[in-house]
């Protein structure tokens, strides 16, 4: 996996979850969707958010230990 991948896979990845995390945790999406009439949406919000959460931080997981494999193999190279 080349670098720029491997940046732009942890980028995404901590973006998605710190986004996961704040309408998990906060009321942001409560609030938001109250505003918008969207509030019957609610009901499945959170069958979507949480393995959503899961995944960015497996995908920021995974890009990580790949950089951290390809650095120590190149010191050892």
């Amino acid at each position: 996996m080349s670098e720029k991948r491997e940046r732009r896979q942890t980028a995404i990845g901590l973006v998605g979850a710190v986004i996961a995390a704040l309408c998990c945790v906060t009321p942001v999406l409560v609030v938001l969707f109250g505003a918008l009439g969207l509030s019957a949406a609610l009901g499945w919000i959170d069958y979507v958010l949480l393995p959503a959460l899961a995944f960015f931080i497996a995908l920021t997981v995974q890009a990580t230990r790949a950089r951290y494999r390809r650095l120590n193999a190149q010191r050892k190279g």
